[in-house]
């Protein structure tokens, strides 16, 4: 095959998986979204795309105010800020910041003209529901988990009053207090009516149990998850250990969950900066590994935070059947780690793998992060069908459509269901 020949198929290749990409739906396999019927809880518009944790980290590198003098601002006061810090006074480069613009350009609006009262006109015309069709729409996701907690004062009473679901937002049911606060934990399951105590008796280990198939069936949980710190250690001598050998564990077992264990976060690190104050540390693996091999006929899912765990875990996952990878999180959703990433993902596990979840806190950030993911997504997987098609390999479209679902939520469902 001669040079030209060989870069027009590459160029049709790219095209080919452009249009699936595009055209093929995503279920968002994690997000801190809620159903319309939540209310103030689903977050929207330019005011919360501007005070995002993630702008407002990067807004202290310039603006020249304390903590205190930003945290008693409005939310209007806080955007304006970082507007006129990220995107006025500076080019706004960062992913975030570009992320805002990528959003405003697909929902119309001439970016050009930097005029947020413009926009915040527009935003205060929009009927929730209609808002909501419209952000699936430009992102093509026609499915979402959301992170539900039965330990989260706020939602906790819309759950217990019952709603009707928006069959679009399915539940991912949240533990953390369960595995990382016992003591606090014990106190509350205790208020709720269910007979425990801190020693991890038996009879608190049932209790635990009719806890988690009681609030999963209340939100037709699809997986138990949490978040853990880069210290996560098992097997230990700490409460954790029991409980998931003990509770949790078995729970997922019965109940046909997987444990979804997103590990790496460190807590405040800067506590003047409130939930933009959470840091990142590299993992000890060796913990996932255990739990891997110590419960083979449980199923984990699992994504780390930083970047230096990645060929790790993908090794993991080669050696784990039970183990599913998903998403860049966080500190590695940019460009640059994700392309890297995914193609690391796919050159070692080939297409079992979900490359990406949006992790989206804002409605409206659906549009961007799906956007810039779909492009990384489809660009590694052309380079990857354009070396198969060097030694002799076609790649029919049919083909190309089938792996295109797979890694945008097909993958995920077969783990969960098989």
């Amino acid at each position: 095959m001669n040079l030209e020949h060989h870069t027009g198929s590459r160029a049709n290749l790219q095209e080919r998986v452009n249009a699936a990409i595009a055209a093929i739906p995503v279920f968002d396999i994690h997000t801190h979204l809620y159903d319309p019927a939540f209310g103030s809880l689903l977050l929207y518009g330019i005011d919360d795309l501007l005070t995002y944790h993630y702008l407002v980290a990067e807004v202290f590198r310039y603006a020249d105010l304390t903590y205190e003098a930003f945290w008693k601002l409005s939310k209007t006061e806080q955007a304006d800020i970082i507007w006129d810090q990220l995107f006025i006074k500076h080019s706004p480069i960062s992913e975030a910041c570009r992320g805002v613009l990528t959003t405003l350009n697909k929902l119309g609006f001439d970016v050009k003209q930097r005029d947020l009262s413009v926009i915040r006109k527009w935003y205060a015309e929009q009927e929730t529901g209609a808002l909501v069709d419209k952000c699936l729409e430009l992102a093509n996701v026609n499915r979402i988990c959301m992170t539900n907690s039965p330990f989260d004062t706020e939602e906790r009473p819309v759950w217990e009053k019952g709603f009707d679901r928006d069959e679009r937002f399915i539940s991912g049911l949240r533990i953390d207090p369960l595995l990382l606060d016992w003591t606090n934990t014990a106190s509350l399951l205790s208020q709720d009516g269910y007979s425990v105590t801190e020693p991890l008796n038996e009879p608190t280990l049932t209790a635990i149990r009719q806890f988690l198939a009681a609030w999963g069936k209340r939100f037709r949980a699809k997986y138990l998850m949490v978040s853990l710190p880069p210290t996560f250690t098992y097997p230990s001598n700490k409460p954790t250990t029991t409980i998931l050998d003990q509770a949790v564990i078995p729970h997922c077992q019965e109940h046909g969950r997987p444990l979804a264990l997103m590990i790496g976060v460190k807590r405040a690190v800067n506590p003047d900066l409130q939930l933009a104050g959470d840091g990142m540390g590299r993992t000890d693996l060796q913990s996932l590994e255990n739990l891997c091999a110590n419960h083979p006929n449980a199923k984990f899912l699992c994504t780390v935070l930083a970047k230096e765990n990645q060929h790790e875990l993908c090794v993991l996952a080669r050696k784990f059947p039970n183990l599913h990878i998903f998403g860049c999180w966080w500190f590695t959703n940019v460009p640059y780690a994700m392309e890297e990433i995914t193609r690391l993902r796919l050159e070692l596990i080939g297409l079992s793998v979900t490359p990406q979840h949006s992790d989206a806190r804002v409605l409206d950030q659906l549009i961007y992060k799906w956007s810039h993911s779909r492009e990384i997504i489809s660009r590694v997987l052309a380079e990857k069908y354009d070396d198969l098609t060097r030694t002799g390999w076609h790649v029919p479209d049919d083909e190309i459509n089938r792996d295109v679902t797979d890694l945008l939520g097909g993958a995920f469902e077969r783990f969960c269901k098989c």
